[in-house]
C-alpha cells in the first residue's frame, strides 16, 4: 500500500504561481511512477503531468506545457508540481497518483484525497 497526501492548493490570481506537494508513505516511494491529475466541476478527471521513478522522464499535458514543472525527491518521499502563469481554466481539484508500472494513468491504484486550486481572473 502507498498512502498519498497532497498539499499546497489555494486561491491565486491569474498569472500567479502555486507549488503542490504530494507526500508518500508506505512502500518504497522510489519504485513508483508518479503523476498529477485534475478534475474540474462537471468534467472528467484529466492528466496533468507525470514523472518516472527516477525522475529522468517527465510528461505534460499540452495545456500545461511550458507553465508547469514536475519533480520528485525520493529521499523525502515527495513529489512536486510547480505551477506558473496560472489561468482560470486551471481551476480544479488536483490529485496525485502512484503506479508500480512505467507511468501513471487514470487507472493507477494509488490516489491522494486531492487539493483545491482556484485561479481567479
Amino acid at each position: 500500500q502507498v498512502q498519498l497526501v497532497e498539499s499546497g492548493g489555494g486561491l491565486v490570481q491569474a498569472g500567479g504561481s502555486l507549488r503542490l506537494s504530494c507526500a508518500a508513505s508506505g512502500r518504497t516511494f522510489r519504485n513508483y511512477a508518479m503523476g498529477w491529475f485534475r478534475q474540474a466541476p462537471g468534467k472528467e478527471r484529466e492528466f496533468v503531468a507525470a514523472i518516472s521513478w527516477s525522475g529522468i522522464s517527465t510528461y505534460f499535458a499540452d495545456s500545461v506545457k511550458g507553465r508547469f514543472t514536475i519533480s520528485r525527491d525520493n529521499a523525502k518521499n515527495t513529489m512536486y508540481l510547480q505551477m506558473n502563469s496560472l489561468k482560470p481554466e486551471d481551476t480544479a481539484v488536483y490529485y496525485c497518483a502512484a503506479d508500480p508500472g512505467v507511468v501513471v494513468t487514470t487507472k493507477s491504484p494509488y490516489w491522494g484525497q486531492g487539493t483545491q486550486v482556484t485561479v481567479s481572473s
